[in-house]
């Protein structure tokens, strides 16, 4: 029996896929990375042009953030909000005041004290002309040099960052209006970020520890400052380089000033003691001061100020030469602060940038894991140091020896027997 191709269906022949939507491209990464770092020139560019506006608001802000604990702590006391807010002000302005009062006697007396030993850096100038000349120096470049060593010149770098600082009181008015409205916004803070953790909680935890790493690092920085312009301040007044005081001020400023504020800090009275005591008395001060801020510096502070900071010494370093180029002098004494905040709002808010936290740290692992690895290691170090007491302990302990019931030793060094007790009578 035969089946026509009537009575089956037609099978479509295969051809090919259709063909769907084209797939969408994103912007390439290389335009991505010249967008962004255009970006960067240009709000650098407009930072640098407000500089003078930025940098008193940003330490005004930072000097509210570490005296804000007060309030707090006045506020779990019982205190009106009036009253904290009130010795929040006070506070504020009298750190203010103090920092003015000394910068501006600083500098009065370092324009009147210089110029009296200009003679002393003319004849300074001639001699060491003079022993160039013998090693074949030639004319033109001696009387370059010359020129550029000018007492006037060095006087003005030094006085720059001094300056810079007391250049403050240019812009008074509006300073002491921020700190003033700061100080009054600074209660409501707490409110604010809770506020904000209801939806964005990486963001408050960011700015809590922003804040908590400035107030750590504040504290610890302005505490062994004071240590160091007070140890500087005696050892200057002791070996007769005049000025001691303002070099004591100015070891106190360069100490906010991370990597080389010890640099800044002890040229100004080594020069100054090289005009009034020659070579030998400017090098113990250089001496003194490599003694004084090595040992309290690079020993005692890092163990205070701990995860504070947890930037890198490379990152620190970066940081200060670009906020002084953007900011100024000013810049570069809140080169810290400056960056962690950058950190906080670029970096630790968002959880897809923690490939950049690992560069900007100051370990290669996690703080969590670091520490766990630190306990782990002084656990192990305590582990040795016990079994090597306990193995001291045993060595230095006298074998037990044994008795008879008389009471005399069994065995001896010939390793016997003791012979019997002789009987009496």
């Amino acid at each position: 029996m035969t089946t026509s191709a009537a009575d089956h269906p037609s099978v479509p022949a295969a051809g090919p896929p259709a063909a769907g939507p084209p797939p969408t491209r994103g912007i390439p990464r290389a335009l991505i990375l010249l967008l962004g770092a255009a970006s960067v020139v240009v709000v650098a560019g407009g930072i640098r042009a407000v500089a003078w506006l930025i940098a008193p608001a940003f330490m005004a802000l930072i000097i509210v953030i570490a005296v804000a604990p007060v309030q707090g702590r006045l506020r779990r006391k019982g205190w009106p909000g009036w009253a904290t807010t009130l010795v929040v002000v006070l506070l504020v302005y009298a750190i203010l005041g103090a920092i003015a009062i000394g910068l501006i006697v600083s500098v009065a007396r370092l324009a009147t004290e210089l110029p009296q030993y200009a003679s002393k850096a003319d004849a300074l100038l001639s001699t060491a002309t003079a022993n160039l000349a013998k090693l074949g120096v030639g004319p033109e470049q001696l009387a370059q040099a010359k020129g550029s060593l000018d007492l006037g010149k060095i006087a003005g770098l030094l006085g720059a960052l001094l300056a810079s600082v007391a250049g403050l009181a240019s812009n008074l008015v509006f300073l002491l209006a921020l700190l003033l409205f700061l100080s009054v916004e600074s209660g409501g803070a707490g409110d604010r970020l809770a506020s904000i953790a209801r939806d964005r909680p990486q963001i408050t935890a960011a700015l809590d520890h922003f804040a908590w790493g400035t107030r750590q690092y504040l504290l610890v920085t302005t505490v062994f400052g004071l240590i160091v312009a007070v140890l500087d301040s005696v050892a200057l007044a002791l070996l007769g380089v005049p000025l001691a005081v303002t070099w004591g001020l100015l070891s106190f400023i360069t100490n906010y000033i991370p990597n080389v504020g010890f640099v800044i800090g002890v040229i100004p009275p080594a020069v100054l003691a090289l005009l009034q005591g020659g070579p030998t008395l400017a090098l113990v001060v250089v001496l003194v001061y490599c003694g004084i801020n090595f040992v309290v510096q690079s020993i005692i502070q890092p163990r205070f100020i701990g995860d504070a900071v947890g930037l890198s010494v490379t990152v620190t370093f970066v940081a200060l030469v670009f906020w002084a180029w953007l900011l100024g002098p000013l810049g570069a004494i809140l080169a810290i602060p400056l960056t962690l905040l950058c950190k906080a709002l670029l970096v630790d808010i968002d959880p897809r940038a923690r490939w950049a936290d690992a560069w900007l740290r100051a370990t290669p692992k996690e703080p969590a894991e670091a520490a766990a690895d630190a306990a782990a290691k002084a656990e192990r170090k305590q582990a040795r140091r016990r079994r090597r007491t306990h193995s001291d302990d045993r060595a230095a302990t006298p074998e037990p020896v044994a008795h008879t019931a008389a009471g005399q030793q069994v065995g001896g060094l010939g390793g016997g027997v003791a012979p019997p007790p002789i009987p009496r009578g």
